[in-house]
């Protein structure tokens, strides 16, 4: 899946949404350039031969030229490189599949009630473009802003702080005076997630075509990426992040063994 959807026609498509419901989710239908980067993000290594993109498309009803012409425009705009006929992920769009993977599997660690805080120490006024990779960074972290320049959450992740936030910032390790999970749902919208969470996993459960599942599935991805990841001390009852990974997961069999069965048959 990708959060890189685009919206298309398509009136029966539209009514199978709306019976499920999903269309109150503000989804976005798919897309040639869609199932393309879908197909690839969730392919271990994301490279495939045309040939095989082009029947995942038709699988999904896109005709083999509207196939061809999204693949040559994602080269030119550098979100695929071709080579002896097959089509890659570019670096770019690696990260983005990284991001996805550890948001279906997060690197969790034993939360010990202690918080990371990221302060921006810079000593001069940052462009523009250095504010912007901060915040994208800081996001991909799932840290949040407490005032401007001030970053933190529990201290409960794995992974690699990039270069971009070791040099603009100092780092401290802390606790909060008051009631964490107080703090916690300040900073970040656990009922709007919580609520859009189960929708998702509903609204997956539900869809009835393929096309229908593949753009539940799509938005249920991108919700995944925003989840805080947050120790359970510090989540409302009933949590719905594993039952949404879950709930994806099931999809995820179902699809690759759709599209193992489709190109089989194909060739």
């Amino acid at each position: 899946m990708n959060d890189d959807q685009t919206r298309t026609s398509g009136d029966d498509h539209a009514r199978t949404v709306d019976d499920t419901g999903a269309d109150a989710l503000a989804l976005r239908p798919l897309t040639a350039r869609s199932i393309v980067l879908s197909t690839l993000l969730g392919h271990h290594p994301p490279r495939l031969p045309a040939r095989a993109l082009v029947r995942v498309g038709e699988l999904f009803g896109i005709a083999e030229g509207t196939v061809r012409v999204a693949l040559s425009r994602m080269v030119a705009a550098g979100d695929l490189r071709q080579t002896d006929g097959s089509y890659a992920l570019t670096t770019r769009l690696l990260a983005r599949q990284t991001r996805q993977d550890e948001s279906r599997s997060p690197r969790t660690l034993s939360w010990s009630e202690g918080w990371e805080i990221a302060v921006v120490t810079t000593p001069e006024r940052r462009p523009a473009a250095e504010r912007t990779a901060l915040r994208q960074a800081m996001a991909t972290l799932r840290l949040a802003e407490l005032r401007e320049g001030n970053w933190l959450r529990p201290a409960n992740l794995d992974r690699p702080r990039p270069a971009v936030v070791t040099d603009q910032c100092t780092w401290f390790t802390g606790t909060p005076d008051g009631d964490p999970a107080v703090l916690a749902a300040r900073l970040w919208d656990l009922t709007g997630w919580a609520r859009r969470a189960r929708a998702l996993s509903t609204a997956l459960d539900r869809a009835g075509t393929h096309a229908d599942r593949f753009t539940v599935a799509a938005a249920a991805l991108r919700h995944l990426l925003a989840d805080p990841l947050l120790p359970a001390d510090l989540l409302p009852e009933n949590w719905p992040g594993g039952q949404l990974r879950r709930t994806y997961a099931e999809f995820e069999t179902e699809l690759r063994d759709l599209l193992r069965q489709y190109l089989n048959d194909a060739a």
